[in-house]
């Protein structure tokens, strides 16, 4: 079992930056996929970027250029920078934990608003 707690939302001004934060905790294995994801109102979740336990990282093309996905393995922390926020970044920011099972866990989310 693994845990996901997601922090760092809040209300920003158009064009602000904002660093979410997800801490893992329990049972995290050696290999694994972080991601980020978001659902704003009556819309899909959607993928924002990905982070695998042996560095690789994937972008959005839909924010590509905009937000970064980092990890600190030390800490079990990932983070998501979010810069040049719009008002369409408005949503429900998810952290995600896939292992190779293919078991997902989710953190419960934490909101961001981007006023314009």
């Amino acid at each position: 079992q693994v845990r996901l707690a997601e922090s760092g939302g809040g209300l920003v001004q158009f064009g602000g930056s904002l660093r979410l934060s997800c801490a893992a905790s329990g049972s995290i294995l050696s290999i694994y996929t972080t991601g980020w994801y978001r659902q704003a109102p009556g819309k899909q979740r959607e993928l924002l970027a990905l982070c695998h336990s042996g560095g690789w990282t994937n972008v959005a093309d839909s924010v590509k250029g905009r937000f970064t996905i980092s990890k600190d393995n030390a800490k079990n922390m990932v983070y998501l920078q979010m810069n040049s926020l719009k008002p369409e970044d408005t949503a429900v920011y998810y952290c995600n934990y896939h292992d190779p099972a293919g078991n997902d866990y989710w953190g419960q989310g934490t909101q961001v608003t981007v006023s314009s």
